[in-house]
């Protein structure tokens, strides 16, 4: 038996014998000997054994550090990590039970949701990170982007634009070549960004059409972007499959490392702090297991905390921990770049990015419902929500899958139990669960999220108002 589980049977055996003892003293005073059962299963655990998945990127580690550190455990639960081997198996798997909860795009609890391929019932309410992806293209894609990205120095200025892309993807087109690209799933993050990033320089990304049986989201596309696994986009890249790749890390850094590409932008300079990965359960399982998903929640909060506190000696430490074969499974090096603050672009153009990997901090483990409005908005821009919506069907769907409320209930037990202070979160008492108006974004396009119709009217290229694919 596990030396680490012996130890905390040990500790909980002796928690018991002390909470009975003080039950019986109690009850005995008081004379209600009858009621002190139902006082001590108060809050009791519906499951403490439990197994989640995650995909192999830095952005799974508060669920590597709330194990690693024993926050689980602090809470009674006994957990099982375990790679999944692609996003659609994770979603699949939590749905059929057969996971717990997961690491999730954020994309996808909604998405599944609206029925946007599988149908069914996800929540989250806990938002694992902020930031954390980046676009590289091949080596040979950025030789003929350079001569048209500004240069200060003698090194390209920041942000690099999709601008400066379009030349050679208008070449490709002009010789009959499509120009293919990657992202890791139709409702990831990765793909909107991607498709945020081109369209904001004048690159048709293409729409999807559902309801005509066309998921593969190239309709009148400029650049045709289609689905790779996290691990296996520098290798696909390397193979000429595609062009270049919006992914999370290490697999930016990756391509660095083996010098085959060139990481031209991070999320960070498309949408600064935008929300990356949530953490995933399905509705039933939530309402099955109310005190343990409060109990999951608590050690997610604490993990996270912990990623965004002691400076960097943390950081190193979590990349180390990632870098074992059972999480991430890259070298250190690779996941300390951007871990630690920074970011390498070309080979040797290495640049501080200090909130490259935001965990806790700017209130980032907060599910808020204008994330979710976000996410759908563009769904409804590319066509994976088909048909025009009303904003009040935007707030129902991010209320019903984004919930603040549960995350507010374990948040405010870690203040009671001194393991948070109320600084540390939003003021639960008057919080919307809408971020103020956010302007951040790479086309500089303001985006409220109370709003979701008006912002999509914003956008040149894109489904707005009623609005259908031909």
């Amino acid at each position: 038996m596990n030396i680490k589980l012996d130890r905390t049977m040990l500790v909980n055996a002796g928690q018991h014998v002390k909470q009975s003892m003080q039950i019986m003293v109690a009850a005995a005073v008081l004379g209600l000997m009858t009621s002190a059962p139902a006082t001590a299963v108060a809050g009791k655990l519906e499951k403490e054994d439990l197994k989640f998945g995650f995909i192999k990127l830095t952005d799974m580690a508060p669920l590597a550090i709330a194990y690693e550190k024993g926050y689980f455990e602090d809470e009674g639960l006994y957990v099982t990590l375990e790679a999944q081997a692609n996003w659609k198996v994770l979603l699949d798997r939590v749905i059929d039970g057969e996971l717990d909860g997961a690491h999730m795009l954020a994309g996808q609890p909604l998405g599944a949701t609206i029925g946007f391929g599988t149908k069914a019932d996800v929540i989250t309410a806990f938002s694992m990170d902020l930031n954390g992806n980046a676009i590289t293209v091949s080596n040979k894609i950025w030789e003929q982007m350079k001569p048209h990205v500004p240069h200060k120095d003698g090194k390209p200025l920041h942000p690099i634009k999709a601008d400066y892309l379009k030349p050679v993807v208008e070449k490709f087109i002009d010789e009959g070549k499509p120009f293919k690209m990657g992202m890791v799933f139709p409702v990831s993050t990765h793909n909107y960004e991607l498709r945020y990033w081109l369209a904001a320089g004048g690159i048709h990304p293409g729409y999807y059409a559902p309801e005509k049986g066309d998921i593969t989201g190239q309709i009148d596309a400029d650049a045709l972007l289609s689905v790779t696994p996290p691990p296996q986009m520098p290798s696909t890249m390397e193979a000429g499959t595609i062009y270049g790749y919006c992914v999370g890390e290490p697999w930016n850094q990756q391509a660095v490392f083996k010098g085959i590409g060139v990481p031209v932008i991070t999320d960070y300079e498309i949408w600064k702090d935008n929300p990356e990965k949530v953490f995933g359960v399905s509705q039933a399982w939530a309402d099955k297991n109310p005190n343990t998903h409060k109990a999951v929640l608590k050690a997610l909060i604490r993990a996270a905390m912990w990623l965004d506190s002691g400076g960097l000696e943390n950081r190193k430490e979590a990349a180390k921990i990632m870098s074992r074969p059972e999480y991430v499974g890259a070298d250190y090096e690779v996941i300390a770049n951007s871990m630690t603050g920074t970011f390498e672009y070309e080979k040797g153009d290495k640049r501080s990015v200090p909130d490259f990997n935001v965990f806790f901090r700017y209130n980032a483990t907060y599910p808020y419902y204008s994330d979710a409005v976000w996410y759908l908005s563009q769904m409804r821009r590319w066509g994976q929500i088909a048909e025009h919506k009303p904003d009040s069907w935007y707030m129902a769907m991010a209320k019903q899958v984004y919930r603040p409320d549960l995350y507010a209930e374990a948040a405010r037990e870690l203040i009671a139990e001194g393991k948070a202070q109320a600084a540390d979160f939003p003021d639960f008492d008057t919080e919307s669960g809408f971020r103020p108006l956010q302007t951040e974004f790479i086309d500089e396009i303001a985006y409220d999220g109370t709003q979701p119709n008006a912002y999509l009217e914003k956008f040149p290229i894109g489904l707005k108002g009623m609005d259908k694919v031909n």
